[in-house]
């Protein structure tokens, strides 16, 4: 039980770090748009632990210039704190900022009950925006509790645009030398990923190493109680060294020595839901070839090497094919679409976007083309999505190389992911 004096001073401390932020150079992330100050529903966004989902809910704020109040759940000093104790946070929360009609929540997950007290608040006509690293939690707390009345945003580490607009990099100049910087700060992308924090800290490594065995320890195993600890974190660093890969859960619990293949499933699924990993199904107009053979990524491409052990080389096709990934799943979910991955016994396609049940691109990804073999080897893999899916969007995307060529009476377009990430527009 925390009394109020002590929530008193503790929401003030917070009140300072937030306001702070309005010294601090900001990103304007293109999510942004899609938390709606104006909606009766609880705003959520959820993603990866310091992906900047705290920061996006501060400017939306302040760009809708209302008055809120502010309580970041994350705070060590909040640790115990239950929901029958959220009214007290309310009435310390009044007293700090005066009247207000809008509450921020961050990490509100770890009050266990919190969606109680969300659904009173959202019935005395709140506005509630609320932050949270864990979908299972928050999805399946508000779909049963909440009714419908929740919007959910997906929050991912930097695209490549916003790591340039942090990097103050010219994307739109058309020069030799704006051109050069482009592509330097690409290959710095490339290596250092996309988390925030990482532009102004030294120990990269240090800082993704902390940042697993937040998520692992906090985000996983108090909360589902997981049983064989060690086993699973190691199959947790085992999953991000591969990336991407495809699962199979029967081989995990063999390897590592986990009770059944329905628990190694579960440790998968866990990691998805705390955003270490993104899950790509495989494409086909049946559901139950769709519901197997799922093949995972690492959020980041920070996480598939800034860690201790983690024995990995510069691995720039994987990191490459990870990089496209992200992209096309932040713009999939902002245009209501899905990625897949297309492989059978004639070959493989790395990604496939549909709009429904219609197939709008085809996508293949390879750092290096020009060996003769590997240039082969990635149009053969899109000539074969384009016959099975009916679908002449066809796009190979490399490192470096640019061009327009024809192949079957199908046109392919091949384009540096550099320049790709810079047209999405994300």
């Amino acid at each position: 039980m925390i009394d109020k004096r002590a929530l008193e001073y503790i929401l003030t401390d917070q009140q300072e770090e937030i306001e702070e932020k309005a010294q601090d150079e900001l990103c304007q992330r293109k999510e942004i748009v899609l938390v709606d100050t104006k909606s009766t529903q609880a705003q959520v966004v959820i993603g990866v632990r310091r992906s900047g989902k705290s920061t996006i809910c501060y400017q939306a704020l302040q760009n809708a210039r209302v008055k809120y109040a502010y309580a970041d759940f994350d705070d060590e000093r909040l640790d115990g704190l239950d929901a029958k104790q959220l009214n007290d946070v309310l009435e310390t929360l009044y007293k700090i900022y005066g009247d207000f009609n809008y509450l921020f929540l961050d990490e509100i997950q770890n009050v266990k009950g919190w969606h109680l007290f969300v659904n009173r608040m959202l019935r005395k006509k709140m506005h509630i925006v609320i932050t949270g690293s864990n979908a299972k939690l928050l999805s399946g707390e508000l779909a049963t509790h909440l009714t419908g009345r929740n919007k959910e945003i997906s929050l991912y580490p930097f695209s490549f645009r916003e790591f340039c607009s942090m990097k103050q990099v010219d994307t739109e100049r058309k020069t030799t030398k704006a051109e050069a910087f482009r592509r330097a700060a690409f290959d710095e992308y490339l290596k250092q990923g996309g988390f925030p924090e990482l532009f102004s800290i030294e120990d990269k490594r240090s800082y993704v190493n902390t940042l697993v065995e937040n998520i692992l320890k906090r985000d996983i195993e108090q909360r589902y109680r997981i049983s064989y600890k060690a086993a699973f974190e190691k199959m947790a660093h085992h999953l991000l060294n591969v990336s991407p890969t495809m699962v199979v859960s029967t081989d995990l619990a063999n390897t590592f020595h986990i009770k059944s293949e329905h628990t190694a499933k579960n440790y998968v699924d866990y990691l998805k839901q705390a955003y270490m990993l993104i899950g790509v199904q495989k494409y086909s107009p049946k559901s139950k070839v769709r519901a197997v053979q799922e093949k995972v990524y690492a959020v980041d491409v920070a996480m598939m090497d800034q860690r201790d052990n983690a024995f990995a080389g510069e691995n720039l096709g994987h990191r490459l094919e990870t990089i496209v990934l992200i992209h096309l799943v932040r713009r999939c979910k902002m245009e209501d679409m899905d990625v897949y991955y297309l492989n059978d016994r004639y070959g493989e396609c790395d990604f496939v976007i549909c709009k429904g049940n219609t197939v709008v691109q085809a996508v293949q990804v390879s750092y290096d083309i020009s060996a003769k073999k590997t240039r082969k080897r990635e149009i053969k893999g899109l000539l074969l999505a384009a016959k099975q899916t009916k679908c002449d969007n066809l796009l190979l995307l490399t490192d470096h190389e640019s061009a327009i060529i024809e192949e079957d009476e199908y046109q392919i377009k091949i384009q540096p992911v550099y320049d790709w990430c810079l047209e999405l527009g994300l």
